[in-house]
């Protein structure tokens, strides 16, 4: 038992031994280095140099050291300043972190956190404490001894690597728009964790580290060695030194909640089912409640009383009867006195017209022809304008004002010439990477042998020759090279351009007989994390910036992947940027040239290998072009019928034997050459006034005047072919008599559209300002040329006629034969069967159901017509273009770019400017780039996809004096690029704590545009010539920053809806810029200009045939000689067949669009002349009830109605079905179809009913002037027939 206390002495003891080792080692480790000094050229990384191994005490830093220590370690105290680094040291430190100052500095807490892990590495007198050096190597320096250290483990505390990732994370590289991690972390952001962006920093395979430094991660001491775990600072936190928190894009902590998008407003439904529907449902089975229930109170109220339902009217004492035998007893009001007069002046003026038409012919002719050949001489000077924008956008709109001012100061956005390549081939493939890692599966489309055929197509193009003006142009002549003159390769958006396009570097790889170390996969998955890299982390050390000095981002680049795994990209997009020229016609044509080579190479290229979608900036415009002309063929087809119906059913022939002498085929086609005069005058008139037609002009204004003129010339035929010519009455007379009869109504209708065209033309939108003008001056031309030309070659038929001479063959006289005299079959269909059956007491009220159910229908889906134009429309059926948007709408990921543009008059150059702009510490939280960056965060709300690109924030980065970026020549000022090795070039801004902050007075001028005209190289990455040399308008002599622009991109727009709330919401985020900075900022976009109509298309649709009705309403009160009540019905029926023709675009999925409006304002003038023909007959009616006088009315007018407009256009329409052209089928069969079958159906059934329920009462001073005109002649027994 004694032996027991001696065993526990003697362990006590041993314990004590221990822990005195483990205190005296402790002490060795803390006043001794790790290394001191620079020996050997590192074998791995060129130009760098290994640490000499040193095990001694720190030794004191080189008073030359003490700046440079103050600026790579700031806020550092080492007392003594006795440090395991020297000079050489510090410098080499410098050298290789200045890619991670220049992104991350951004943000004082990150950069202070990282230049902590570095320096305490490099220089910390406690080295010993957490490095250990493994491996060393034999050298010749005489320093200290002659190894040197390649190798150590660096043990680092859990806790601070993580604070210094967090603190770091977030901030942003703005010329990239992508995070500063996946520049700088070797993979993108999203992959990128404490550990492995530590990893890679330290890795022999950056480029940077000159032997291996490997991380050991650990909070509590490991093999004796205690984890550097300094303190951190949160990025949300200032620094000791006065430098504030980061700005919240650069650290989301500091910016509070992430925005919400506010919530989607529900549908408008009423117990589930679309309200519209609903209100329209109960609207309807109202009225029909309460027609049905008038309908038959009537009829029982009449049954009671037996009585017939024309009573009144047919009652002989009633003072309103037509029939009293007083006839000077009817009282006409003063209104409807005022109305005769007008009607008898109007037919008195036309009557003596007609008559003097008839009897000079030879003058009336001569005069016309020479009106029509001086106006339309002015086509000489036709200019057809195919200008997208100038056709729809207004020179005065907001967003052509928009783009007038981006193209002045930043120069017109560039053109495009673009393929998106698939393949048929299914054969995915999976990349092991050699140093670890999970698989990587590979869409076929970047196997290694589809990408040199693809590589060999792209460089076939570089190598394309156009010949224009006796030159050969190249790509290299029209491309974009922002980096010209020292650098002059084209910008090629092309994940090629990853591998510098050369086949040798897409073959790059190293390995061994059994293993490849790395290859093109793994360049490639680095190159999509980090597109802006000029050096990647394989093996390989291939650079990742393009050829033309930019980045290439993938979701430029690939198509086809999920979320941003590029690697499974199903096709790749190549973009070639050209530059685009606002008044240099010879550098736009050569531009145009190439663009055509371009586009004959890609239709002859063929490989069995590749699917190729392509386009040229000239594309559209070209396919619409061939479609016009494709087209012609179609249209003319169309046309020839509607002559020839026209010239045959002009003639009412009595019998075989006279068809040749009653034809009035050669009347027929005069009667067309009028219109088509008219048509050419007006375009004539306004060429002499140097307004530009545009294809809507010429494909819809022949359609519309066609339908108007023939509808007069078929009314002033047919009513000659019905007449009687009175006892004694000449021919003269008789025309000039029938003439007045029926010019009034003619004078109405083209009246009317003439007034309803010139007020469309108050419209902003060009097409149809444009449209509006030719056709109301050609409708008004035809009218004239009508009742003067035509007339007079209708006498001169009639003469022809009545001499028993052939048509057309004048000459050859036909014997003397007696013929029947008979209606036509038409005329007495209408009179004896149609117009009876109508206005059948049964049959009135089905009619009026059946119309007022489409009118309840159609103002239910008005709100549902889609609004917009599809781009596939617009081209011909066998458009190579078609392939071209499918394949965009399916593949692209990224939306086109959206400039936010600062206007002119913001000072830069002071805190406040800057401030209300600038993305990075000290910058407002609610700066145009912080908000730009807020609306990012909610995409899917605000359509814009990126944080933008801040040349002012890469500015202050670049002019910092920790940075080797901004140097010049001390002898000189000019100039001096960090690529520069050269004494003499000093740093821009003294490192001193002012020349710290921000550039601002002349400071901010001096080296701006040393900013902008220097190019990113290895040693600097920031600078802005490749980046910003266009975005920033600087004054002459660099006194002031003008215009600047910030970019960034929308979302994938796919549908006219997404372009559209693309366009809102960027104006929205603009004005709210706008507001905060009290500075004008507008948001711009080369599609704004195209799509900024649809914004006000609703109200413009509704304001223009609101103008058009109201216009039409006063001059039918007017012509019609003051009888509102008859307005008021035309414009009600004419207001529904515009309604039910959003029934059938709805239906018939035509969207709304200024081709849509302008058709409906066409449809507004065609149904003037369905209804106002047919409302005149019934008001100088003289039947004795309303039914009869709409039976009256319809018989005659319907017929010629019915003839004139709706056979005559049904022909040449269903031609128009047969077209190659979309946008034909759609916009002008459909609609036009839609056009003729509704305004037939209104003017030739509903409005009878209408007139039959509601019509006005006769005019008593017209039945009575016309009682005492007729009264005895033979025209009084042919009224009551």
């Amino acid at each position: 038992m004694g032996s027991q206390p001696d065993r526990g002495g003697f362990c006590l003891l041993m314990l004590l031994i221990f822990l005195s080792e483990a205190h005296f080692r402790w002490q060795a480790q803390a006043q001794s280095c790790v290394w001191y000094g620079e020996c050997a050229e590192s074998e791995t990384v060129a130009g760098k140099k290994y640490n000499c191994n040193y095990t001694g005490p720190p030794i004191p830093l080189d008073p030359e050291g003490d700046d440079l220590l103050k600026e790579l370690c700031p806020g550092y105290d080492y007392g003594t300043r006795e440090l395991c680094c020297n000079v050489d040291q510090l410098r080499t430190l410098k050298g290789s972190l200045q890619l991670p100052l220049q992104f991350l500095s951004r943000c004082p807490s990150c950069f202070f956190n990282l230049m902590n892990l570095f320096c305490e590495l490099t220089c910390s007198p406690h080295q010993s404490q957490f490095l250990n050096a493994t491996k060393f190597k034999s050298t010749n320096s005489t320093e200290f001894n002659s190894s040197s250290v390649v190798e150590v483990q660096y043990y680092i505390g859990k806790a601070f690597s993580n604070a210094m990732y967090n603190a770091c994370r977030d901030v942003q590289a703005p010329s990239s728009n992508v995070k500063a991690l996946s520049l700088l972390c070797g993979k993108d952001a999203k992959d990128c964790n404490a550990t492995n962006w530590i990893e890679y920093m330290f890795d022999i395979n950056n480029g940077q580290s000159p032997f291996p430094i490997i991380p050991i991660f650990s909070d509590v001491p490991v093999s004796g060695y205690t984890p550097m775990n300094n303190k951190t600072y949160g990025c949300s936190e200032g620094l000791e030194d006065g430098s504030g928190p980061c700005s919240c894009q650069d650290c989301t902590t500091t910016c509070g909640p992430k925005p919400v998008p506010p919530p989607t407003p529900p549908p408008w439904t009423i117990i589930g089912i679309d309200a519209m529907t609903v209100i329209m449902w109960i609207f309807y089975m109202a009225f029909l409640f309460v027609f049905v229930g008038t309908v038959l109170a009537a009829w029982c109220y009449r049954k009671r009383t037996i009585m017939s339902e024309y009573g009144p009217i047919l009652d002989s004492n009633n003072p309103l009867s037509l029939n009293s035998d007083n006839p000077e007893a009817v009282h006409a009001s003063c209104c409807e006195t005022l109305g005769e007069r007008f009607e008898n002046m109007m037919r008195v003026g036309f009557s003596s017209w007609g008559s003097f038409c008839v009897r000079y012919p030879g003058l009336v002719i001569l005069a016309s022809l020479l009106l029509v050949v001086a106006s339309s001489g002015g086509l000489v000077y036709m200019r057809i304008t195919t200008d997208p924008v100038e056709l729809w956008s207004s020179p005065g709109s907001q967003a052509r004002q928009e783009k007038d001012y981006f193209d002045s100061h930043f120069g017109p956005f560039y053109r495009t010439a673009q393929l998106i390549i698939t393949t048929p081939l299914n054969e995915t493939f999976t990349y092991d990477p050699y140093f670890g890692g999970s698989s990587v599966p590979f869409g076929a489309i970047l196997d290694k042998d589809i990408l040199h055929q693809v590589l060999d197509l792209q460089l076939a193009i570089e190598a394309l020759v156009a010949p224009y003006d006796g030159q050969n142009i190249t790509l290299k002549d029209i491309c974009l090279a922002p980096l010209a003159p020292y650098n002059d390769n084209c910008t090629i958006l092309s994940i090629l351009n990853y591998f510098q396009n050369s086949h040798a570097v897409l073959d790059h790889m190293l390995g061994d007989q059994f293993f490849i170390y790395a290859d093109f996969h793994s360049h490639f998955l680095y190159c999509v994390s980090a597109p802006a890299s000029l050096n990647d982390t394989t093996l390989l050390h291939d650079p990742c910036l393009g050829t033309f000095g930019g980045p290439i981002f993938p979701w430029l680049a690939l198509g086809g992947y999920d979320s941003t795994n590029y690697n499974n990209a199903s096709a790749l997009v190549i973009t070639f940027p050209i530059n685009n020229y606002l008044n240099d016609m010879a550098r736009r044509g050569k531009a145009l040239a190439w663009e055509n080579e371009f586009i004959r190479f890609m239709k002859e290229f063929h490989n069995p290998n590749l699917t190729i979608a392509f386009s040229a900036e000239r594309s559209v415009e070209d396919e619409i072009n061939r479609e016009s002309n494709s087209d012609i063929s179609t249209v003319v087809l169309s046309y020839a019928i509607m002559f020839v119906y026209i010239s045959l059913a002009l003639g009412h022939i009595h019998s075989c034997r006279r068809l040749p002498v009653d034809s009035k085929i050669s009347l027929g086609i005069a009667g067309i050459l009028i219109v088509l005069s008219s048509v050419a005058s007006s375009l004539g008139i306004f060429s002499y006034f140097g307004i530009p037609l545009t294809l809507i002009v010429i494909e819809v204004i022949p359609f519309l005047v066609l339908a108007v003129g023939v509808d007069n010339i078929f009314i002033i035929v047919q009513t000659y072919q019905r007449d009687e010519r009175m006892p004694q009455e000449e021919l003269h007379q008789q025309i000039g008599r029938i003439l007045g009869d029926v010019a009034p109504s003619m004078f109405l209708s083209s009246f009317s559209e003439t007034v309803a065209f010139f007020l469309g033309a108050l419209s902003n939108m060009p097409a149809v300002r444009t449209f509006s003008l030719f056709a109301g001056l050609a409708v008004f031309i035809d009218f004239l040329l009508q009742i003067s030309c035509f007339v007079s070659l209708l006498g001169l038929d009639l003469k022809r006629q009545e001499a028993n001479r052939l048509d057309i063959i004048c000459c050859v006289k036909l014997p003397e034969g007696q013929e029947a005299k008979t209606d036509s079959i038409l005329f007495r269909f209408f009179k004896k069967f149609y117009a009876p059956f109508i206005l059948k007491e049964w049959v009135r009220p089905i009619v009026v159901a059946v119309f007022v159910g489409a009118l309840s229908f159609s103002i239910a889906v008005v709100n549902k017509v889609e609004i917009g134009l599809d781009q596939q429309l617009s081209m011909p059926d066998d458009s190579y273009v078609l392939e071209y948007f499918k394949n965009l709408n399916q593949y692209l990921h990224t939306g086109a770019p959206v400039y936010f543009v600062v206007e002119d008059g913001l000072n830069y150059s002071s805190l406040e400017g800057q401030n209300a702009v600038c993305g990075g510490v000290g910058c407002n939280n609610n700066s145009l780039v912080q908000q730009i960056y807020s609306a990012s965060l909610i995409s899917n709300y605000s359509t814009i996809a990126f944080t933008p690109s801040s040349w002012l924030d890469d500015y202050f980065d670049w002019v910092k004096p920790q940075s080797t970026c901004c140097r010049y020549y001390n002898a000189t000022g000019a100039f001096c690029n960090a690529s520069v090795v050269d004494p003499s070039c000093v740093h821009c801004r003294p490192m001193t704590q002012s020349g710290k902050q921000r550039p601002v007075g002349g400071d901010f001028m001096h080296f701006l545009p040393m900013f902008l005209s220097d190019n990113p190289n290895v040693k600097c990455g920031k600078g802005g010539h490749a980046a910003y040399a266009t975005a920033v308008d600087v004054y002459p002599n660099n006194t002031q920053v003008g215009a600047s622009y910030f970019m960034t991109f929308h979302t994938i727009l796919k549908e006219s809806s997404d372009y559209i709330d693309a366009l809102k919401m960027a104006r929205v985020l603009a004005d709210n810029i706008s507001q905060t900075m009290d500075h004008k900022v507008f948001a711009y976009s080369v599609f704004y200009v195209f799509y900024e109509q649809y914004l006000t298309i609703a109200y413009d649709t509704a304001f223009n045939l609101s103008v058009s009705l109201g216009a039409i309403f006063v001059v039918t009160a007017v012509l019609l000689g003051f009888e509102l009540w008859s307005a008021v019905l035309v414009c009600v029926t004419i207001a529904m067949i515009l309604v039910n023709m959003f029934g059938v675009m709805w239906l018939w999925n035509i969207s709304l669009n200024a081709v849509s409006l302008v058709n409906l304002v066409m449809a507004c003038g065609i149904s003037v002349e369905f209804c106002s023909h047919l409302v005149r007959a019934f008001s100088i009616s003289m039947k004795k009830s309303r039914v009869a006088r709409a039976e009256e009315a319809l018989a005659h007018m319907g017929s010629s109605v019915f003839s004139g407009i709706t056979m005559t256009k049904f022909g040449g329409i269903l031609i128009l079905a047969l077209s190659k052209s979309q946008i034909f089928q759609v916009f002008y069969f459909r609609m036009y179809l839609a056009i003729v079958l509704l305004g037939a159906a209104h003017g030739l059934i509903f409005l009878p009913v209408l007139l039959s329920y509601t019509g006005p009462s006769a005019n008593r001073a017209k039945v009575f002037a016309a009682n005492r005109r007729f009264v005895g002649t033979e025209r009084e027994r042919l009224l009551n027939y």
